[in-house]
């Protein structure tokens, strides 16, 4: 069974694919969508339905690429050279300048074929030119937490989407969520939970002040404010 996905958000992308496939000279580029929200509130799962949705979608099937934030995680030797390794997954902890970059190349003209790196989790690091963005791609989706961060470098990323999707979710919930990841990725569950409450809650509440920026508001995947129809 795939996961749901809110029909009006599959709405929203096809009137994106819709502008990129039928626009004339600049405005043929690519369009980006953006999904953002605090650690745990569920970013993933809604990319991962709506790319499930799309893959049967005649509107989509074949025009939606992938490419996460997550992949632009600095290797942890930099990490350690910056004396950031136990703020992992900070905003500072991420190359902004590369990432801005490759949403950059996906919106310009002309349109080529385009590799971006992936995060191995299995190891804890990002891997180079694992992600594939095919030249006929008319909408390219990217979820991450600090889209909408108003400094740290992180408007060059917000200056190249043209919508942003806000996940939100309670927090008692979103932290249960957190630590039972981080559980299953090997920690033990008091360091989980350590882990959740001094970093994933700091970087929370960076995040959600964002959340007014958003075009869409989603809890637990379904619109909840924001203009259902695009």
């Amino acid at each position: 069974m795939r996961p749901y996905a809110d029909p009006r958000l599959l709405d929203r992308c096809a009137a994106l694919v819709g502008a990129a496939a039928t626009s004339e000279g600049t405005q043929r580029r690519r369009r980006i969508l953006g999904v953002s929200g605090a650690p745990g509130a569920g970013k993933t799962t809604v990319v991962l339905a709506v790319l499930a949705a799309a893959a049967v979608d005649p509107r989509l099937a074949g025009r939606v690429a992938h490419v996460p934030m997550d992949g632009y995680h600095l290797p942890n030797a930099e990490l350690d050279r910056l004396g950031r390794r136990d703020r992992k997954g900070a905003p500072d902890t991420f190359d902004v300048e590369a990432y801005a970059a490759t949403l950059a190349t996906a919106r310009s003209l002309p349109r080529a074929a385009l590799r971006a790196p992936s995060f191995d989790h299995a190891v804890g690091e990002p891997a180079p030119d694992t992600i594939e963005v095919p030249k006929d791609a008319d909408l390219v989706l990217t979820e991450g937490n600090y889209l909408l961060l108003p400094d740290g470098g992180w408007p060059t990323v917000r200056a190249q989407l043209d919508e942003v999707w806000f996940c939100d979710l309670g927090d008692e919930q979103r932290r249960s969520r957190l630590i039972e990841r981080h559980v299953l990725s090997g920690r033990q569950a008091d360091d989980a939970a350590a882990w959740v409450h001094r970093s994933d809650e700091a970087n929370a509440r960076l995040v959600v002040t964002g959340r007014h920026e958003a075009d869409v508001v989603l809890v637990d995947g379904r619109v909840f404010e924001g203009s259902a129809t695009p």
